[in-house]
């Protein structure tokens, strides 16, 4: 069975079992079976921001609840806090005491025994300290063993990203299980064995040719790589191109084996990864193929005239036996409160409608490999869409909701990143490409612009012959989704992490290696929002990474050359512009070069945000230089706020004039002489704009309206800023005409 397949065939069978509304409305009073989230330890939001950002940020931290929405009810407003309300008392009792907790939901409609889970799990500093166990405790009070193979750690030590296994004794069908992930004192000592899982074998045949792979063949002749190690499971990765009859390599196609074994529950999880990205490999093009996936003899996957387009790689998965039915659901809140994600809106009710509409939406040739889900094809189209954000719609509806079918969607749109043709595969490392590596790899400029002094080679990758290299999906930084952090946040999975890297070295080796200054991979020559996106996916990248990988070094000097250029040129020069707002790259374009687009800015504030949230401290100037561009267009003096999310909004005067040095200039030649001189929020002001007192324009009843871009940064700024990023984040929540983020929740993201 495919990925794709399982998992909607999952999802209907919740939806059989429990009814199209099961989850969204989970958790009510009337659900006896409802079992929900623990109620687990609260998090110390100090500790938090003493571990990131010093004292200052406490004491910043302890004035924040002036300025807030006085409409959120307090859970909400606790949730923001960074601590997770309790829930009502309802259902069957349930554990307390654990930093965190989830949910396994069986989606089945018999009783499961020993079910085999594995997912990801984030941790706030000092939450699960250096050398400490984990185990899950039950409602009836007793421990279950989890194995913890910690990838990422913090500055002090503690946990922050870890890969937790475990084997369910028994699932019941009508019955929720949740679980708090308590410290334990008890590390698990004993290594399972990958016996068990079965020989998987990947059969390509091209022109009559057949070319193959083997994982039992490969695993005897090479040392594999050891992603998960301990008493409840191991998984082992192989890999190597495909091979002829005759032993002869296939120069471009190669497979991936990933494979899990769970001794207890004598099943294998088989991940199979099809390439063709070689970075260097000469005569670079696409292939038409039937494709056979065997495990142990059985056939797991079969396609025909599959059409791989260069540079592009497709996933698949399968299960020995039959698949562990269930949905698994993390604490939102938690997550949100370790600030490795997002302040979303937890208040925010997603509509059924939007749900089903996501799970409908996934089916047919966009689901299946090089297809590219619920993302756009052409990536560079322009217009409010679902995909652009920190998040894109579909992974904040599921952060919100922890819906499956979200989930789903998010999952396999994740799957299907791998569908772009920007996957470059470094053969001598067996990495996606590194700057490091090769400081003058690119896809623009001239031939001699690749050349590396050091070693006299041009580092240009292989041209592609005419006609040889056509691919519907074309990435563009300017318009990327977010695709793999969440992913892996949650899962676990080494290919979203790769996913992560591939796009992360894309953004930056895409540019002209004298424009980025070659093996500082600077991101300033592009759009404002391809360095807001770049930089999102870069400090992801950089946060996430394992400790050990070998790309961790290479990704925060990318990230630590970006942050210094962007504070030398702004937020620590004194010759900057007053506005707070970008002026390199493509910024100034609009209206004759004099005005720059502010949603375009305000994504680059919000991405800067993110990143000073993750804890490198060196945004946190940049942040604060930033904040001022969205809060002077809401609260400045001499300026409107109801122009605040204007289409573009002026900067100069003429081309050649120096930079407005406050924002009541900027707002007169915005608004033109007439507008400027009306009451602002006026009956007269919204005569002239035909809308209504209080209403920003800018398609401001909608999901990816300009105020609804303006949010995120608007949220970040209000924590930033002080007493005027309070008042403007009050102003921008006092505006008449609102979205319902139900309906797409990707830029629903508050002051914390």
């Amino acid at each position: 069975m495919t990925l794709s397949a399982f998992r909607s065939l999952s999802c209907l069978l919740a939806l059989l079992a429990c009814g199209a509304a099961h989850a969204q409305d989970k958790g009510k009073s009337d659900d006896p079976n409802f079992i929900g989230l623990p109620v687990t330890g609260q998090l110390d939001a100090s500790r938090v921001l003493a571990e990131r950002h010093g004292e200052q940020g406490v004491n910043k931290d302890k004035g924040k609840d002036k300025g807030k929405d006085k409409d959120k009810d307090k859970d909400t407003a606790s949730a923001r806090e960074g601590a997770r309300p309790a829930p009502a008392a309802r259902g069957p009792a349930i554990p307390t005491g654990g930093i965190t907790g989830v949910v396994i939901e069986s989606t089945a409609r018999d009783d499961q025994d020993e079910v085999p889970v594995t997912f990801g799990q984030v941790f706030a500093p000092g939450d699960l300290p250096r050398g400490a166990g984990l185990a899950a405790k039950l409602p009836d009070g007793s421990l279950l063993p989890l194995q913890l193979d910690v990838k990422a750690s913090h500055p002090d030590g503690s946990v922050r990203h870890a890969v937790v296994s475990l084997i369910v004794p028994r699932l019941r069908a009508d019955k929720d299980l949740g679980l708090a992930l308590v410290k334990s004192t008890k590390k698990a000592q004993d290594t399972a064995k990958v016996g068990g899982a079965p020989d998987t074998v990947v059969t390509v045949v091209i022109d009559g040719e057949r070319y193959t792979a083997s994982s039992a063949a490969l695993l005897k002749t090479q040392k594999a790589q050891t992603w998960l190690q301990g008493p409840v499971v191991t998984e082992l990765q192989v890999a190597a191109p495909l091979k002829n009859a005759k032993g002869d390599e296939h120069p471009h196609l190669a497979a991936r084996f990933a494979l899990r074994w769970y001794p207890q529950a004598r099943q294998a999880r088989i991940d199979v990864t099809v390439e063709n990205d070689w970075a260097y490999e000469p005569d670079p093009q696409n292939f038409t193929y039937d494709v056979t996936i065997t495990a142990d003899g059985r056939q797991v996957y079969r396609k025909q005239d599959l059409t791989h387009y260069h540079h592009a790689r497709w996933r698949t998965l399968a299960w020995t036996g039959e698949a562990p039915a269930l949905h698994l659901r993390h604490d939102s809140a938690y997550l949100i409160a370790t600030r490795a994600l997002p302040n979303y809106d937890l208040s925010v009710v997603m509509r059924e409608r939007e749900l089903a509409q996501l799970a409908s939406r996934w089916e047919g040739p966009k689901t299946e490999p090089m297809g590219v889900g619920l993302a756009m094809r052409a990536m560079g189209t322009t217009g409010g869409r679902g995909d652009i954000g920190l998040l894109p719609g579909w992974g904040a509806a599921y952060l919100i909701s922890m819906d499956p079918r979200a989930k789903n969607v998010t999952l396999g749109t994740a799957d299907l990143a791998g569908s772009w043709p920007m996957h470059y595969r470094d053969k001598r490392s067996g990495l996606p490409v590194s700057l490091m590596d090769y400081p003058y790899m690119t896809l623009l400029g001239h031939p001699g612009d690749t050349r590396n002094p050091k070693t006299g080679k041009r580092e240009a990758f292989p041209a592609c012959r005419k006609d040889a290299c056509k691919s519907p999906n074309r990435p563009d930084e300017s318009h990327q989704p977010a695709f793999a952090y969440l992913p892996y946040l949650v899962t676990g999975d080494h290919y979203y992490l790769e996913e992560l890297h591939f796009w992360t070295m894309y953004n930056v080796f895409s540019s002209n290696p004298g424009y980025r200054r070659n093996v500082q991979g600077l991101l300033s020559t592009g759009q404002v929002r391809g360095q807001a996106w770049s930089l999102r996916t870069l400090g992801e990248a950089a946060y996430i990474t394992p400790d050990s990988h070998p790309l961790k070094r290479d990704l925060l000097a990318i990230l630590d050359s970006n942050l210094a250029w962007y504070n030398a040129t702004y937020s620590n020069n004194e010759e900057a512009n007053r506005l707070g707002v970008l002026v390199n790259g493509y910024a100034v374009l609009y209206k004759k070069k004099t005005a720059v687009a502010p949603w375009q800015d305000d994504f680059f504030t919000a991405a800067v945000g993110h990143v000073a949230e993750l804890g490198f401290k060196e945004a946190e100037p940049l942040l604060k230089w930033k904040a001022r561009f969205p809060i002077a267009r809401m609260v400045g003096d001499g300026a409107c706020w109801i122009l605040g999310a204007n289409y573009t909004y002026a900067v100069r005067a003429t081309p050649s004039s120096p930079f407005f040095t406050s924002i009541g200039q900027a707002y007169a030649a915005t608004a033109g002489p007439e507008l400027a001189n009306l009451a602002c929020d006026s009956a007269e002001m919204a005569a002239a704009l035909k809308t209504k007192p209080g209403d920003m324009g800018g398609y401001s009843s909608t999901v990816t309206g300009f105020p609804s871009n303006m949010q995120p940064a608007l949220a970040y700024a209000a924590n930033a800023g002080g007493e005027a990023g309070r008042k403007a984040w009050a102003r921008f929540m006092a505006r008449s005409v609102k979205p319902d983020y139900g309906y797409g929740p990707q830029f629903a993201i508050v002051p914390r």
